[in-house]
């Protein structure tokens, strides 16, 4: 069926009423936003779905909820009655249309037949993980676009052991969604009927108390907070979004007296109307909280993302100035915390492990290793730790303490799955009242850590290759890449090549080629002979490519050299 063909059959349909009927009728004469609209499906993949939100098979819509609802809910009842009996979690964020597509998703799970625990009103991401959990659902669904701008939403998809589906649950669901009709395979069922019936059951306080429980057991030293709590002083936005609460209520249960919350941030608002984008990667979102760190003397800014899975934080460099302290250096500085802050409370494993993605900074392996704690690389995503983790457990091996990412995603306790703002600002608060305590700053800190393992510098670039064409030209570059090997980048020569796609390593000073342990992700690395790393991966959430550059070096000035002059080079791979 042509994109045009889908666009009138959707005009056309019974099952839209009579606004959505009038905007695609208004769009009639656009061809080009027809085609947007209609040319293809959202893929489902295992991060679930995510995009623009609007009426279309390319939008994200009520209609494309129940849709992916209804595969999910096939995939659920082909375990059996009791993982139907055992239902699904469903939670949503403060995005616009988000309580609607989270309260569409629970009627077509309890039409199915598939019982549902709804949470009576947005929560963070990680406590969705938590619940399914600790209520031992089968899976459980959150409508959130995380971090993106405010005209996109999302359907991200949990199994059982709280962590987003794993690739075969996945692909079953893709299966389900290419063989149903988007209108008549669909079941629903009226919201108060389900809810009459017991099919939807709501989540509130009591699963707050229960979340919050487990995050105050990972405080390590609150005496270290009490010490400084009298001249300590932190600045918290939320952006907009769902930490608006049970962050502050961490941090005072750490004992905190000086917090102080930027108030215009602190309004619900999926328009996101004080930000350019809701997304504490970029550093002009604090604007308003540097504002208030100035006049209220703090030296400690952290800001969680709208469904508060990732957390990023500010502090005072040597002039006085705020700075921002990447994800990157941020893990590396909590791991290096939590793994003294063990050692001095006894509470480290003998067996102890801590996990990163492989495009996040070498810096954190030399902090692990340094320290007697291994270190394990996993492909981008924290479903793929949680796999991880759960393996190196069951087995025996390892006690994992802390997975992190350089996208500002942190997972500690064995309560949750995912990324989770909400333990890690009770952490990262904890840590840098202990360094207050010793009279540094985490800038400060920082920069003893450099003179400790050694300097690092680290820079992500994104290719941004938006429309129609942007898949297409992500493959080209990416096949281009395989079809004529590099050997040689920004006049410095390539090492060792590695391809997760399929697992290989080839040295090209000896020609001889491995098989690494991690194959089946689209991701090249080149290992440089100056130390540097440089990795190339398509976003599996956005239309771009994304460059990482991890360099080491004697001074940080020499790593920002490398890192500015491989920055130059990867600028070439948008033409």
């Amino acid at each position: 069926m042509s994109y045009r063909e889908t666009y009138e059959m959707w005009l056309h349909s019974a099952a839209l009423d009579a606004a959505e009927q009038a905007e695609l009728a208004a769009i009639g004469g656009d061809e080009k936003e027809i085609e947007s609209r209609f040319f293809g499906p959202l893929e489902f993949g295992t991060a679930g779905l995510r995009g623009i939100m609007g009426l279309g098979l390319n939008r994200m819509n009520v209609h494309v909820i129940r849709h992916a609802t209804q595969g999910f809910a096939n995939v659920v009842l082909a375990e059996g009655q009791v993982a139907a009996e055992a239902g699904v979690a469903i939670c949503f964020d403060c995005r616009n249309h988000s309580a609607e597509f989270a309260q569409a998703a629970a009627c077509v799970m309890a039409a199915n037949g598939v019982k549902v625990r709804l949470f009576e009103a947005m929560r963070p991401t990680p406590e969705l993980s938590f619940a399914v959990r600790e209520y031992g659902c089968t899976a459980g669904i959150n409508v959130t676009a995380s971090h993106n701008p405010k005209e996109y939403n999302g359907y991200k998809v949990y199994w059982s052991d709280g962590a987003q589906l794993p690739p075969r649950h996945a692909a079953a669901i893709a299966a389900e969604m290419e063989r149903l009709d988007i209108f008549r395979d669909v079941k629903t069922m009226d919201y108060a009927e389900a809810e009459s019936q017991g099919l939807i059951t709501l989540m509130g306080g009591e699963t707050d108390q229960k979340f919050l429980e487990n995050v105050m057991a990972q405080v390590n030293d609150k005496a270290a907070v009490e010490t400084v709590a009298d001249s300590f002083k932190m600045v918290y936005t939320p952006f907009h979004g769902t930490g608006y609460q049970l962050i502050p209520e961490v941090l005072r249960r750490l004992g905190l007296k000086h917090l102080y919350c930027v108030p215009e941030q602190m309004v619900i608002d999926g328009n996101f109307p004080t930000v350019v984008s809701p997304n504490p990667e970029n550093p002009e979102g604090f604007y308003l909280a540097i504002d208030l760190a100035k006049k209220e003397g703090a030296d400690f800014i952290l800001g969680s993302d709208p469904d508060a899975d990732r957390v990023g934080i500010m502090v005072r460099d040597k002039t006085g100035e705020f700075i921002t302290i990447s994800g990157n250096q941020t893990g590396v500085l909590l791991l290096d915390y939590l793994i003294g802050a063990k050692k001095r409370a006894g509470t480290l494993p003998e067996n102890a492990a801590a996990l990163k993605t492989i495009v996040t900074t070498e810096m954190a392996r030399k902090v692990a290793e340094t320290s007697g704690v291994a270190c394990f690389d996993t492909f981008t995503g924290f479903k793929f730790m949680a796999e991880k983790k759960n393996a190196l457990e069951a087995a025996g091996t390892h006690k994992v303490i802390f997975s992190y990412e350089e996208s500002y995603g942190y997972m500690l306790g064995d309560y949750v799955r995912d990324k989770d703002a909400v333990t890690a600002a009770l952490l990262l608060t904890e840590m840098a009242a202990w360094y207050a305590g010793q009279g540094m700053t985490l800038y400060d800190a920082l920069q003893s850590l450099y003179q400790k393992y050694g300097c690092y510098g680290e820079k992500t670039l994104n290719l941004v290759m938006p429309g129609l064409e942007g898949m297409a030209n992500m493959k080209t570059l990416m096949d281009g890449l395989r079809q004529k090997p590099l050997t040689e980048i920004a006049g410095t020569a390539v090492k060792v090549r590695k391809d997760y796609s399929d697992g290989s390593a080839v040295d090209l000073t000896t020609g001889k080629t491995d098989t690494m342990e991690l194959s089946g992700s689209n991701v090249l690395r080149y290992e440089l002979q100056d130390g540097t790393t440089i990795l190339v991966r398509p976003s599996g959430t956005e239309p771009k490519v994304k460059v990482y550059i991890l360099a080491n070096g004697t001074t940080q000035a020499e790593c920002a050299e490398k890192v500015a002059r491989y920055e130059e080079w990867a600028e070439t791979l948008r033409k």
